[in-house]
């Protein structure tokens, strides 16, 4: 009897032993959440619906945004796909980056990315679509993009993970990148009418039409989300793991994609984990793309590099966090966007963004904002190798008085400083740079800024080495224009090859 009491005794105390492990293993999964980052390509941030948009479609975001905190006022650290990425990889701002802050470059090794730093602290990483790029990773002696290891989709990466493995995903669209069907926002259900034009295009069918392709590939990348939402519910893994929404810069219009107002900067942010995280909040709080590498990190109790510029958004989002000390700006920039200048010459700015202004510093003025005429190519679609119906409209009918402004400010030569009152005027039509009532708004933001570039080494202002210029550019194929059918139609190609040579 005292035998068999001592064996149930052992048993017992087995179990318990076993019952306290899997508690402690199941606990430190709760504190060690799984991570999905779902990101458009080239998608401004209102362009959502719950974002305020009336006419774009987008139910599933809307749904993540319910169960988790929006933020309103979100920038990527350069409106450019490749160092728009690099920036949210590293933590870091693009001028810090070396050849990183360029458009089809790489991304030296000497700069850790975050995919990396949680592999070393146990995640499983992946990711699919573009990652980091466009660009050469094997260039400059990587072994896989900084994106993590490849998979072909997020349901291949979740049948490939053990259980109890924390993971990092990160999905990349390809949409709503161009090309877009001609006429795809109408085969969609998208009506031309109900669409509202920024003031900054022509309000045109065809840029009605342009706008409206643009809504369906948004509405396409909804679709995706809502495909892998899914996925991640039927693998019993939604309750721990914080999902992110965002896209890496602006769209690309006139105006946008490569420049430093709102429409090619301001991004939509949504970030939710119900278990640990606010939800249904909004708040407007400064944020940047780079913060959310030091939130990664932070999550994963793995330790954030001094060099990192970027702050964890936890203080914001958590739902017992302590008070957040509250950005009063942001700085971002851009070097070169694409090889659209003779001599692979970029477009250098750096920009600094509060809740009311927006002031900008354009370093090399006397170039042109938006590519060399007459192909204008860091405006999408550059080299006019695929339709563009808001730029073809612009570049048609630039002397014409529909037209004349929307070229104007997309197209001509701009003054070194720019200065936007955010909030009376949405759009940035007016530059307010050489208004005698605005010089010392204007001199502090100028101050501010510089002293942010300072601090943060930036040779635009330290007088250090200005590499961008001459980096290498790992796409043969753009610096030669293939115009689509359709600029064959519209523009004198003689003008365009003369040029070349």
């Amino acid at each position: 009897m005292m035998n068999k009491t001592v064996y149930y005794m052992k048993n017992i105390y087995f179990v318990a032993i076993a019952f306290m492990l899997f508690s402690c293993q199941t606990k430190q999964e709760q504190d060690r959440p799984n991570i999905l980052l779902l990101m458009s390509d080239n998608q401004s941030w209102n362009h959502v619906g719950v974002y305020g948009d009336p006419v774009v479609k987008t139910p599933n975001v809307d749904k993540i945004a319910a169960e988790g905190v929006r933020f309103t006022h979100a920038f990527c650290n350069s409106p450019s796909c490749t160092p728009a990425r690099a920036a949210l990889l590293t933590g870091q701002d693009i001028w810090r980056i070396e050849e990183g802050a360029n458009l089809w470059g790489v991304l030296p090794t000497k700069f850790t990315v975050f995919p990396d730093l949680l592999e070393k602290a146990g995640y499983k990483v992946g990711y699919d679509g573009k990652g980091w790029g466009p660009g050469s990773y094997e260039a400059n002696g990587r072994t896989r993009n900084p994106a993590g290891d490849k998979y072909a989709n997020f349901a291949e990466f979740i049948k490939k993970t053990e259980k109890g493995e924390p993971w990092s995903y990160w999905f990349n669209s390809l949409h709503p990148h161009r090309p877009y069907e001609v006429g795809s926002g109408e085969k969609a259900g998208i009506a031309l009418e109900s669409i509202k034009v920024p003031a900054y295009l022509p309000d045109t069918h065809d840029v009605r039409m342009d706008i409206a392709d643009y809504y369906a590939a948004i509405q396409t990348f909804d679709t995706e989300v809502g495909e892998i939402m899914q996925q991640l519910k039927e693998s019993g893994q939604l309750d721990n793991t914080i999902v992110v929404v965002c896209s890496d810069n602006g769209w690309q219009m006139p105006r946008g994609l490569a420049n430093l107002y709102d429409f090619g900067t301001r991004v939509p942010l949504i970030v939710s984990w119900p278990e640990r995280f606010k939800t249904d909040v909004v708040t407007d709080e400064l944020v940047t793309l780079l913060d959310l590498t030091p939130t990664f990190l932070a999550l994963a109790k793995a330790e954030v590099p001094d060099d990192m510029t970027g702050k964890s958004l936890l203080p914001i989002v958590e739902k017992d966090a302590e008070t957040f000390q509250s950005r009063e700006f942001v700085v971002f920039g851009r070097e070169r966007h694409a090889f659209v200048r003779q001599h692979g010459l970029g477009y250098p700015g750096r920009a600094i963004r509060t809740k009311q202004y927006l002031y900008i510093k354009n370093y090399e003025a006397d170039r042109w904002p938006a590519g060399d005429p007459p192909l204008y190519g860091d405006v999408d679609p550059y080299m006019l190798n695929y339709p563009g119906p808001a730029k073809f409209f612009i570049l048609q009918h630039k002397d014409e008085p529909e037209a004349q402004q929307a070229f104007q400010l997309a197209f001509a030569k701009r003054p070194t400083e720019e200065l936007y009152d955010v909030i009376n005027d949405p759009d940035q039509l007016h530059n307010l740079a050489a208004d005698s009532k605005y010089q010392e708004v204007r001199a502090k933001l100028a101050e501010q800024m510089v002293n942010y570039l300072k601090k943060t080494n930036d040779p635009r202002e330290t007088g250090g080495k200005i590499i961008w210029d001459s980096t290498d550019y790992f796409s043969e194929i753009d610096k030669t224009p293939k115009p689509s059918q359709e600029a064959i139609a519209i523009f004198d190609l003689d003008t365009m090859y003369n040029y070349l040579k």
